[in-house]
């Protein structure tokens, strides 16, 4: 058993109305009226109001060589992540000191060092904590993020794991590519960052949180070419198939009651959902494989209004709500999904201890 005793989200530093970003980024994809048609149609049928981004919309016009984009995405998210450590550390009342192993995921942006070796000076990790960065998990990496250090902290009880997602979305934008998947995408994707702090069984003694006590993980066939990036020299082109709906719907319930049943439990008995905000057809299609109810995955499409899809930091900020709401209550069950390229889906299994 691990425990997670707090989520932080963060969010970059400037927020716009879905309205005020497709009026400025739809002419830096298109020309065409068709086309920038189009694209306020998908805009406007996203689910998502507002977006946080990492650079001032006028910025966008200018950026286009993938090396800035990436410079900024190792200075912005660095700053992020820091904010999130420093949050999630300060509720869970550690202390960097404490960290043993740190986990950092993102899907945005690369370097060497990662973003998680830059933390260990800036936050006065220790010089021996144990890092694991990861990089093309997707939308997936927040719940395989909880999953692996979950099976990490199995076999050291005593340790204190952190799980780092940063996501500057924005910083992958396409200049001139009017793609149906790159016009959909353009409409959902915002930035931000969470941090997770878990601990082990041992460590665990007296503090507030929910149990991890079970994962599953899958790559479902034929799928590969459905979701993920295209890297070129204008750097991380969206690959986004028509039918990845479809192969939730197809797929989701067989994983849930897999992981469900060891512990004597069916769809039925889960008390909350944490679903990664992946868009209004994939919450859809959780919803209708899982055979919800009409509310089960509210928080999920609250977060995308609100935020937008914020691939592997997505399916944590949900996280968090679910954790501030109080939920699920003591002794109950919570499912958190999320799914990534692949195409690949990891279900996590939560329970509220029914005392600390």
């Amino acid at each position: 058993m691990s425990r997670v005793v707090a989520v932080a989200p963060v969010l970059a530093g400037h927020r716009y109305e879905q309205s005020e970003i497709t009026a400025s980024i739809g002419p830096l994809l298109s020309s065409d009226p068709g086309r920038l048609s189009a694209l306020a149609r998908f805009h406007a049928a996203s689910g998502v109001q507002t977006r946080h981004l990492a650079l001032p919309l006028a910025r966008y016009a200018g950026l286009r060589s993938f090396g800035d984009a990436n410079d900024l995405f190792q200075t912005i998210g660095a700053d992020l992540a820091e904010d999130a450590v420093r949050a999630a550390l300060t509720a869970a009342d550690l202390t960097p000191a404490d960290v043993d192993f740190l986990l950092f995921t993102t899907v945005t942006g690369v370097g060497a060092p990662s973003v998680d070796a830059l933390l260990v000076e800036r936050l006065g990790l220790r010089p021996d904590v144990k890092r694991l960065p990861s990089f093309g998990l997707g939308c997936v990496a927040g719940a395989s993020g909880l999953a692996r250090v979950h099976d990490y902290l199995m076999g050291h009880p005593d340790d204190v794991a952190l799980v780092v997602s940063v996501e500057l979305c924005s910083l992958t934008i396409q200049h001139g590519d009017d793609s149906t998947a790159n016009l959909v995408s353009s409409g959902l994707f915002g930035d931000g960052a969470a941090a997770v702090v878990m601990v082990g069984d041992r460590r665990a003694a007296g503090r507030d949180g929910v149990d991890v006590i079970g994962t599953r993980s899958g790559v479902y066939p034929d799928t590969t070419g459905m979701l993920g990036w295209d890297v070129g020299g204008s750097g991380f082109r969206i690959v986004l198939g028509a039918g990845l709906a479809d192969v939730v719907e197809a797929h989701l319930r067989a994983d849930v009651e897999t992981l469900l049943a060891p512990h004597g439990a069916a769809v039925a008995d889960v008390a909350a959902w944490v679903a990664h905000a992946g868009g209004p057809r994939i919450l859809d299609a959780a919803g209708h494989a899982l055979a919800l109810g009409e509310h089960a995955l509210d928080r999920s499409r609250n977060s995308l209004a609100a935020v937008g899809n914020l691939s592997s930091s997505s399916v944590l900020h949900v996280l968090a709500d679910m954790l501030a709401d109080g939920a699920p209550p003591p002794g109950g069950l919570a499912v958190l999904f999320a799914f990534g390229p692949g195409v690949s889906a990891e279900v996590v299994l939560l329970r509220r201890p029914e005392e600390v």
